[in-house]
């Protein structure tokens, strides 16, 4: 039955027990009939602060109950979320407003200086839970994105908000998963993923913020069915001791989602074998939903570096730089087009979308397809290290140096080279009393076997604080820029040259 998403906790309310928890964050936890109930007071709390139907709404709160509280209350004014990090620094709040023009933003920061705003604790006291009956927002959700590498954009997601209540898994979320989002839900994936199990009557453990053992303790206690991470998230979880990781009871999983960044495959055979390749998955796609690829970790094995086959949803072409298609196993940008056309699936607020005349797309990632249509990524075109005329994949290199066990994360940029135009800098986020200079000098050999030597980085730099979000996300161009900078200005920021290893490829 298609029902509009503002009718979605009225009706599990009406059809699971009392007691039958929708949302949970810590020792909070909502029932569905509360959550009803609280939707609907803040809806008519946000209407009576001038939310229409056809607004935006942003949505500025770390994960917790209230956010899902608003998200529900926006889709019964008839308006579409947007949310962003509450923490966003004033002048990149201001560019994403700017863009949006919401009618009410919902938490934030008080220097957003937002016209009509409601503060992050507010409750709608005073205002009527009963049922309402609103109009059906045109765009269920109106995600950001760019905010990385330049001006941000909103997409605009072209589903209206309403969702077939019988409708076959997305996913493998079926009817009834208990899921658990250890992501910030200023993120598309986990946005849509937590949401995805409501609209089917699932049930929400929030993670406010990630943790690797207390992720493995909630899927013990909730019996989780089904969680997305990002390979950072799954990184962490691994680098626990085993009698830690073995002390928990994950046997309810059924599904590992992972996505949103590169996954070394170093680690993905360590989950495999941990869980097994049935329930490990990948997904890679746009916010924009031109096309994804999905893949099983029974799949991967036999195509290992692999992110899947395009779904049946869209189409797939990997075009060089001559603007014609390469052949299977060579490298070129990726494009897709939706079956239904350019365009029917989103539209940008504040940019315009990487469209051939043809109406294919592409995200600005590189890779190439096996004979078989396997999708293999390369890196982002703006990512991308020349150096000498080769080039070098930072996810290829990243996913190396962070096999070492005392690497946490690797971001690797290109600095500038007078002879070679750009050398390859790796940024590390290392374990607890880890001797950075003494990692920095035996990482030659410890990727001797594993990288050709013009890949190895040429200089090495750690910091303390970490490289990527809960998100998996790193804003790769602004440390490239920022130390680009500090070179041309010689100001100090400690570089650690790499030394040879003992052998020569």
């Amino acid at each position: 039955m298609l029902i509009p998403l503002a009718d979605v906790p009225r009706w599990y309310a009406e059809r699971k027990p009392a007691d039958a928890i929708a949302v949970s964050h810590g020792q909070d936890a909502l029932t569905w009939t509360q959550l009803e109930r609280g939707a609907n007071a803040r809806a008519r709390a946000f209407a009576a602060k001038g939310v229409k139907p056809g607004d935006f709404v942003a949505i500025g709160l770390p994960n917790s109950n209230a956010f899902f509280e608003t998200s529900f209350a926006v889709w019964k004014c008839g308006a579409t979320p947007t949310s962003l990090s509450w923490r966003l620094p004033r002048g990149e709040a201001a560019a994403v407003l700017d863009i949006l023009r919401p009618a009410l933003v919902v938490g934030g920061e008080a220097d957003w200086n937002a016209p009509n705003s409601l503060p992050a604790g507010f409750v709608p006291e005073g205002f009527s839970d009963e049922p309402l009956d609103p109009p059906v927002s045109r765009y269920w959700k109106a995600m950001t994105s760019g905010g990385s590498t330049g001006r941000p954009k909103v997409i605009l997601d072209h589903n209206p908000a309403v969702i077939d209540t019988a409708a076959e898994a997305t996913l493998g979320i079926a009817q009834g998963t208990a899921l658990l989002n250890p992501g910030p839900l200023y993120h598309n994936a986990p946005f849509i993923l937590s949401h995805f199990a409501l609209f089917g009557g699932g049930s929400v453990t929030g993670m406010v913020k990630f943790d690797a053992e207390e992720t493995l303790r909630l899927i013990e206690r909730d019996h989780v069915q089904w969680v997305n991470f990002v390979p950072t998230m799954m990184h962490r979880i691994w680098a626990l001791p085993e009698e830690v990781r073995s002390r928990y009871d994950v046997s309810s999983l059924q599904i590992v989602f992972h996505m949103a960044a590169p996954m070394p495959p170093w680690l993905k055979e360590k989950w495999i074998e941990w869980l097994g390749p049935e329930r490990i998955w990948e997904l890679y796609g746009g916010t924009e939903r031109q096309g994804a690829c999905v893949i099983s970790g029974v799949e991967w094995m036999a195509h290992k570096g692999s992110v899947g086959k395009i779904g049946e949803t869209a189409k797939l072409r990997i075009i060089g730089e001559d603007g014609n298609d390469v052949a299977p196993g060579q490298t070129g940008e990726i494009y897709f087009l939706p079956n239904d056309g350019a365009g029917t699936t989103y539209h940008y607020l504040g940019a315009a979308p990487k469209r051939r005349p043809d109406g294919w797309e592409s995200l600005g990632d590189i890779g190439r397809l096996d004979e078989e249509g396997y999708l293999y990524l390369g890196d982002r075109l703006a990512d991308m290290v020349l150096r000498g005329g080769a080039n070098i994949y930072p996810a290829e290199v990243e996913a190396a140096v962070s096999a070492h066990p005392e690497v946490r994360s690797c971001v690797v940029v290109g600095l500038p080279d007078p002879e070679f135009g750009q050398r390859v800098h790796a940024i590390l986020e290392l374990a607890d009393d880890a001797d950075a200079q003494k990692i920095a000098d035996s990482m030659g050999d410890f990727l001797s076997d594993r990288l050709s030597r013009y890949k190895h980085p040429e200089s090495f730099e750690h910091v303390g604080a970490p490289l990527r979000d809960d998100s998996g996300k790193v804003r790769r161009t602004l440390l490239r820029d920022e130390r680009a900078a500090w070179l041309k200005e010689d100001r100090g920021f400690r570089i650690m040259p790499a030394r040879k290893s003992s052998r020569s490829d």
